[in-house]
């Protein structure tokens, strides 16, 4: 409710919950008060099915009454106690923030000892620490599986981390540069500069670097392009360059596919990707020990 932009809204959402408040208990001690003494004719509704299968107009029993009355008396403590008119914060002052950052603190009061501990280690050694990729596990698999998948082996658009293949490098020092800061992929729009055959030539090309089926027609004339356009980027034997995240285009490793359709609709339309910075929301500690479970994917077989 803090985020309101004028008091209005805190005082109308207030005087909604009161009065909807106030109907319901009048409403219910008129209710209370009908009774129907032994031997009297209970009235019905009007409502009836099947010729005889009539609704009669009968109070509710005492103990249901009872329960409701129970309900009204919660409602108004929590209203007393907790926030829910409008602006006002309850006596107790709670909010969701404020028992995020408690339970916060409390966590990392608890397991920072054991992130400091790991922290001290290298990342070769604290991969091979099975207590610390079973840390780094429940990490990758809280803030990593969405793209990454449950086995790590990524989707389209997003690397597979259990191979040796890297579009910036594997190296521990370069793993956690990535999670640190993220990285921001880009490769430009060719489809207008070049036109349509043009594109063919070029993805025709790219195909000859890993020896998939081509047009070797296409391919000699692709050559030319690549040379003069697409090495700059990615080298002029198609080999990448983890400088700048260029991915290595004579092996059979695709981030988006190897197809010839695919790779004309990446030249044609290039390609935007971007893996977020963790070291704000995660700290070093568990920076550090995720970084060590990402790199044992790839370097040691316990860990996969």
């Amino acid at each position: 409710m803090s985020d309101f932009v004028s008091d209005f809204w805190g005082v109308y959402i207030a005087v909604v919950v009161i009065v909807g408040f106030v109907g319901l208990a009048y409403l219910l001690f008129t209710q209370s008060k009908t009774t129907v003494k032994k031997g009297e004719q209970v009235e019905i509704t009007g409502h009836v099915w099947d010729d005889d299968l009539a609704e009669y107009n009968n109070p509710l029993p005492r103990w249901w009454m009872l329960m409701f009355y129970i309900t009204l008396i919660f409602g108004a403590v929590y209203l007393v106690l907790y926030p829910g008119l409008g602006t006002w914060k309850g006596i107790r002052g709670w909010t969701s923030v404020g028992q995020y950052t408690e339970e916060k603190a409390a966590a990392e009061a608890k397991y920072q000892p054991l992130y400091d501990k790991f922290l001290k280690q290298d990342v070769v050694t604290v991969a091979g620490n099975s207590e610390a990729q079973a840390m780094g596990k429940r990490l990758f698999q809280t803030y990593c599986v969405q793209c990454h998948g449950s086995d790590a082996r990524g989707a389209k658009g997003f690397p597979n981390l259990t191979d040796n293949d890297w579009l910036y490098g594997g190296t521990p020092e370069i793993i956690k540069t990535t999670v640190n800061g993220g990285r921001q992929g880009q490769m430009p729009a060719f489809g207008a500069a070049f036109g349509e055959e043009k594109v063919k030539d070029a993805a025709n090309y790219v195909m000859s670097l890993s020896g998939k089926k081509h047009d070797a027609d296409r391919a000699a004339r692709g050559k030319e392009t690549f040379a003069a356009v697409c090495s700059a980027c990615h080298g002029p034997d198609g080999k990448g360059n983890q400088a700048v995240g260029a991915p290595n285009l004579t092996d059979s490793v695709w981030l988006y596919g190897g197809t010839e359709k695919t790779i004309i609709e990446t030249i044609t339309n290039g390609r935007n990707n971007q893996m977020p910075a963790w070291k704000e929301f995660l700290g070093d500690g568990k920076v550090h020990l995720l970084t060590a479970y990402v790199y044992g994917l790839s370097h040691n077989a316990k860990a996969q």
